[in-house]
Order: structure tokens, then C-alpha cells, then sequence
């Protein structure tokens, strides 16, 4: 520890801690604009300027170590006339466009120059022009008011992993730009606005939609992916404007995927907003209770075996615990799965579907493996914390076959999984490799879960790591990487039907074994329909809707509250932000209205009550132990990584217009590439 002094406070601090860093623990404020916690020190914008003694001039405090025995001063009168000067500098070049700036009201510059601007300058000189930069669909530029702080760059370099952005020129003909100004390839591009301190980079998308005190902002939970990120809904009326991150150290720290930010148009877009009936091809409007009437009609007539239900990828786990009392007391049968595609899951124990290595974790591991699986476009948090794993510990990363640019380097593992029975008979490389590293990650993507001998090489795997004790109380090396935010709550309320492929209820909606199918927001279901009954409960008019026979408008994520369990297990809670359109109501409403309407009485008093019990649930349920008997032979079989439309990937998603861009851009980029 360090003795150190700050504005005659005595202070130890953490050896290799900067000075900036030492003035805030003893609770002094340092402005800066180039200084970021997450990001390399540049040292350039010279705002954080301080104080030390013995020194002859300011010291920039983001850049200068703390050493034993330092005095600093943070508010004497030769640190206000630096940063006065500083700011004189910074505001030189700057346009006066703070009334149309899009960045007004949250701007770091606007900020700082209350306290260290001045009411007028003694530069006689033109103001500098600088032309805009295309970066894409996502990011609008407004150049001029750049103040070259770089933070956008080392961010492209450092976090998103893909070198996008540089600088051009020297001295005043320096720019900011992407090179070739083509837009941004990575998924993660977004961020940039956030940490742009001024109006230079800000929201294309949202660009003189609204003024920040103006919006309500709500506390929420991602569900564009399995990651669970912690996100800030912002809404005007009825309308989300926009989604911004929140920072969870534990999980997403501050940034967000872009289709986190910028797929909430499509909850505005395509909306259901009236239930409807299906008559001779087309759809008419129909009340409330006269569509409940329909149902109850159907299930009066219809055996309680040959009515099935699946749910979908962004339902809550207060829908799923409600949809599944509703199948067991109403309707009485068993036919109800969360699966579209006949995925392997044993959910004897919690540890064979959840991502086991908390995402904190991840840059702890020597050696990470992915089984069909990419985490770029399925999980692009989770492939951030990778990529930080490779850049703190150059850890050695290999996949089976090639998926493509990863933002880190990957060795390439043909895909077979005659490789991974070698692997665990000891005849690979990769088998030594494991057991010398002391923490592996070995990812297994929804890919490889639908193979024919998925389970054979799940439970071996399993096995296997356990045999090298590398399954143990301290590390957890067996991960399997979920797509869907309901994915892992639906594991846990138990709604799944079986785990062999050829008796799913999947299986037995595709072979058209059932009369009444129920869709609760279930949107990616394939199946040739003859002459089922298809009730849809969900929010936006996409493939569940199309299909339906009978469509009763739901709730989408921020027009309800619920919870979600992300891929590590983490149950977490989404705050309603919004309201439901029209005669729309909250998913869990509709299925306690329908149980009522069918037997007289709700299922629940009231959402608390679903709340508590739902939980009282989880609490209560018990795990097996594990069963290493295997019922499923080896097959030699070829490990391939589905193609994932990351722009399109949900209803919410595909009904973005902004998404629809981002899609459109990237086939251009990689038609253009293909021809190059």
C-alpha cells in the first residue's frame, strides 16, 4: 500500500494506481474527457490537470502513477487557471450548436465549461470545419465539435476487437474517421456514442427525437440474447425511444450489444393490438370474451392429449409458471414444451443447461474451446469477455471449424465428433492440452445439441472433465451458451416434455398429432399445418400470428413486469417501462382471464401472487443426481454452426426498421467482400 496525500487528506491506496485514481478515492472530482475506467490512457485532452508538489507545472493526473509520499492539491488557483486554459483550447474550434445537439443535456463538454469556461474568447481565427464520416445506420457524426479525445478509437481497438477507426491528418487537420468511412462491422459499435464526451458521435436512429428530461427512464433487462444485460428503457408516452446501458460489473459492465440499443422501433412496428379470428383466409376483429368462448369451445371438445403448447424466446417466467399451471389444472395434459427445434437438454441437474462460468470469470481461463458455437453473433457480451480473456492472458482459444471473424484469434479443430471421442479417449492434442490448464472453459453452442449423438457427447464430455477434476467446487468448466432469454427459466419451471428427439411434442407438432395447438410467443416454429386449431397469445403480427387460426394480443418485454434468468442462471428482474397498444393485455392477464372464463376462477389472485408462488417453485424444486448411463450411441457426425441472423434473430428484432438497415449494410459488406 501507498501513503499518499490529496488536498491534506492522508490516503493509502492499491500500488499502480494513477493519480486521477487516488483523487477520487479521497473524494475529489476530476474532470476529464479522454480518461476512460475501461479503456487505455491517452493522456491527451489534458482537462484532469492537477497540483503535485515539487512539480513546476500541472501534472495530467489520468497518466501519472501514484508513488509514496505524493502530495497533490485538486483545487488550488494554479489548477483552476490550467483547466480554464485547457478549456479555452477545447472550446475554440467547437460550433455553438448546443440548442440542436443531440448530446445536450447529457454532455460532458456542456458540463465542464459551466465551471471552467469563459464568457467569451481570445481566438480571432475562423472556427475549423470538419466534413461528416459515414459510419453506418447506427451512428450519426457531426465532426466539428470532435475535441480528439480518441475514446472511440481505443474502444474499437481495445473492447469491440475489429480496427475500425483511426485518426487522419496532424494539428488542426487531424480527423476522426473510419477508414475507407465504410460503416462499422462490429456489434458492439454503438457504445461509441456513449462515450463520445461531446456531440460528435451521437444516435442516428434517434437523432431530434426527444430531449433527455423529457423522457421517463425505467431500470430493465435485455432479452435480444441469453446474456441478461442490464439496460435503461427511456420512454416518451407510450413510445420506447430509446435503450441505454446500465453498468453491471458482474455482466454486461457497461456496454451493450447494438441490437440491444436499437431493435426497440420494432416494438412500435407490426404490433397486434385487437384479438382476432381467422374467417375464409382473413382476419377479423373479435371481443374478449367471444374468443375465450371460441377456446373454451375447442378444449370442451377436444381430448386433453391432443392439445399441445409451446412458449417463445422472450417470454417471462411469470407467463411460463402461469401458462404451465394453466396446462396442468385447466387443460390437464402434459403436451408443453419451450423448445422450436429439437434441442438436448437434461435438466436433472441445473449445471447441464446453464453457462457454469460466471461471466465476471471468463478472463480467468487458459484455454477456452468452442463446440459449435459462436458467441459473436449468439452471444456478443459473452464474446467481448472472450476476447478480454485472450488480451489479459493470451489464452489459447480453439473451435470446431471455421466460423468466421471472432474479434480474436482461434485455433481451427476439423468438426467432427470422431475428434471429440478422441479427445476423450486421450488420443488429441487437445486432451493434454486440457488437463494442463488449470481453468478450461469447453463452450457448447444449441448447434451441436441438435445433432443425432448429442447426447452421447454431452454426457462424455461431462464425463470426461469430471474424470480430470476440472468440474470441481472452485471452477466450472462445461458451459452450455443458451440463445434465447427464456431459454434458461423455462429449463427451470420444468417446461420441457422429453429429451429424446423422436417424442417431443415438437416431434408430434411436425408428424400433426394434435387438434389444438397453443403459441405463447412463439414466433419460430416450422411445421406444415393441416388441421389444427392454432391459438396465438403474443405481441407482434410475425410467424406465430400468420399461422393462427385465433390471435389474442400480448405485452411485449417493457410493457410488463418479469422476470428472466439469463445463461448463467442469474434470475433477474425487467421493470415495465411502457403500456400494451390498444386492447393488448399483459401476457399472465390473458392465460388468468382464460382459466377463469373456462372454470370459473383465476389461477391467481393477483401478480403478486403468481410472483410468490412462482418463485416459492423455484426455491422448492429438486435436483437429481446426474445419470451417466447412456442411452444414446456415438455417431459420426459433421459439427456445424447454424447460421445465426443476428439483425433478425426475434419478432421485436425483425420488425425494426433500424435492424432491417443493419441487415441490409452487412450483405452488402459481404457481397462486397465475396466480389473483392
Amino acid at each position: 500500500m501507498l501513503k499518499v496525500k490529496v488536498n491534506d487528506i492522508d490516503l493509502e491506496i492499491e500500488e499502480g494506481l494513477t493519480v486521477l485514481q487516488a483523487c477520487e478515492q479521497a473524494g475529489a472530482e476530476i474532470p476529464r474527457f479522454c480518461y476512460h475506467e475501461k479503456l487505455s490512457i491517452a493522456g491527451n485532452c489534458r482537462m484532469c490537470l492537477v497540483e503535485m508538489e515539487k512539480s513546476p507545472k500541472p501534472i495530467a493526473s489520468c497518466a501519472m502513477p501514484a508513488f509514496d509520499g505524493m502530495k497533490i492539491k485538486t483545487n488550488t488557483p494554479l489548477v483552476e487557471k490550467a483547466r480554464k486554459g485547457v478549456m479555452e483550447f477545447l472550446l475554440a474550434n467547437h460550433p455553438l450548436d448546443c440548442p440542436v445537439c443531440d448530446q445536450g443535456g447529457e454532455c460532458d463538454l456542456q458540463d465542464q465549461s459551466m465551471f471552467y469556461g469563459i464568457d467569451k474568447s481570445r481566438f480571432k481565427e475562423n472556427k475549423r470545419e470538419v466534413p461528416e464520416k459515414y459510419m453506418g445506420p447506427l451512428i450519426k457524426t457531426q465532426m466539428t465539435r470532435c475535441i480528439h479525445c480518441t475514446r472511440c478509437i481505443r474502444f474499437a481497438q481495445e473492447i469491440a476487437g475489429i480496427d475500425e477507426i483511426g485518426a487522419i491528418g496532424r494539428g488542426e487537420d487531424m480527423q476522426i474517421t473510419t477508414y475507407l468511412e465504410k460503416t462499422m462491422e462490429s456489434e458492439l459499435s454503438a457504445n461509441v456514442v456513449d462515450l463520445c464526451p461531446v456531440g460528435a458521435l451521437t444516435s442516428k436512429p434517434y437523432v431530434f427525437e426527444a430531449r433527455p428530461w423529457e423522457l421517463k427512464k425505467t431500470e430493465s433487462i435485455d432479452v435480444m440474447d441469453a446474456i441478461g444485460s442490464n439496460i435503461r428503457v427511456d420512454t416518451y408516452g407510450w413510445e420506447v425511444k430509446r435503450i441505454l446501458p446500465r453498468i453491471n460489473e458482474n455482466i454486461n459492465e457497461e456496454w451493450i450489444s447494438d441490437k440491444t440499443r436499437y431493435a426497440c422501433d420494432g416494438l412500435k412496428n407490426q404490433r397486434i393490438d385487437t384479438p382476432l379470428i381467422k374467417t375464409n383466409n382473413t382476419y377479423e376483429k373479435i371481443e374478449w370474451n367471444n374468443a375465450f368462448n371460441k377456446i373454451f369451445e375447442k378444449i370442451k371438445s377436444t381430448p386433453s392429449n391432443k392439445i399441445a403448447g409451446l412458449t417463445g424466446d422472450l417470454t417471462n417466467m411469470e407467463t411460463l409458471f402461469i401458462v404451465k399451471e394453466f396446462f396442468n389444472k385447466i387443460i390437464k395434459s402434459k403436451n408443453l414444451d419451450c423448445r422450436s427445434e429439437n434441442i438436448y437438454v437434461n435438466t436433472n441437474d441445473r449445471k447441464n443447461y446453464i453457462f457454469n462460468t460466471p461471466l465476471n470469470r471468463i478472463e480467468e481461463s487458459d484455454l477456452i474451446i468452442l463446440v459449435g458455437a459462436n458467441p459473436r453473433f449468439e452471444a456478443t457480451i459473452l464474446n467481448l469477455k472472450i476476447r478480454q480473456s485472450y488480451i489479459k492472458n493470451k489464452t489459447e482459444i480453439y473451435s470446431f471449424g471455421d466460423v468466421g471473424e471472432l474479434t480474436y484469434p482461434y485455433k481451427i479443430i476439423k468438426n467432427k465428433t470422431d475428434i471429440i471421442r478422441e479427445i476423450i479417449e486421450d488420443k488429441h492434442d487437445l486432451s493434454l492440452a486440457i488437463k494442463n490448464s488449470k481453468k478450461p472453459i469447453i463452450i457448447l453452442g444449441q448447434s451441436l445439441l441438435k445433432i443425432k449423438s448429442s447426447k452421447y457427447v454431452f454426457n462424455e464430455i461431462k464425463k470426461y472433465l469430471k474424470k480430470n477434476n476440472k468440474i470441481n467446487e472452485d471452477w466450472q468448466s462445461l458451459n452450455v451458451l443458451s440463445n434465447n432469454a427464456s431459454t434458461v427459466g423455462s429449463y427451470d419451471l420444468d417446461i420441457n416434455n422429453s429429451e429424446n428427439f423422436d417424442s417431443t411434442v415438437l416431434s408430434k407438432i411436425q408428424n400433426n398429432e394434435f387438434d389444438i395447438i397453443f403459441l405463447f410467443g412463439q414466433d419460430n416454429l416450422k411445421f406444415k399445418k393441416k388441421n389444427e386449431f392454432v391459438v396465438y397469445i403474443g405481441s407482434h403480427g410475425d410467424n406465430g400470428a400468420e399461422i393462427a387460426d385465433l390471435i389474442l394480443p400480448g405485452s411485449a418485454y417493457t410493457e410488463q413486469d418479469g422476470y428472466y434468468t439469463n445463461l448463467e442462471g442469474k434470475i433477474q428482474k425487467a421493470y415495465r417501462a411502457s403500456y400494451p397498444p390498444g386492447e393488448a393485455k399483459e401476457d399472465w392477464k390473458i392465460i388468468n382471464e382464460l382459466s377463469s372464463f373456462i372454470k370459473g376462477k383465476n389461477l391467481f389472485i393477483n401478480k403478486k401472487d403468481l410472483d410468490e408462488s412462482m418463485l416459492q417453485y423455484l426455491k422448492l424444486k429438486k435436483t437429481k443426481k446426474f445419470n451417466d448411463i447412456l442411452d444414446n450411441q456415438f455417431q459420426s457426425e459433421d459439427i456445424l454452426v447454424d447460421h445465426f441472423d443476428y439483425y433478425y434473430s426475434n419478432v421485436i428484432a425483425r420488425a425494426s426498421l433500424t435492424m432491417t438497415q443493419c441487415r441490409n449494410e452487412k450483405l452488402k459488406l459481404n457481397k462486397t467482400g465475396t466480389e473483392g
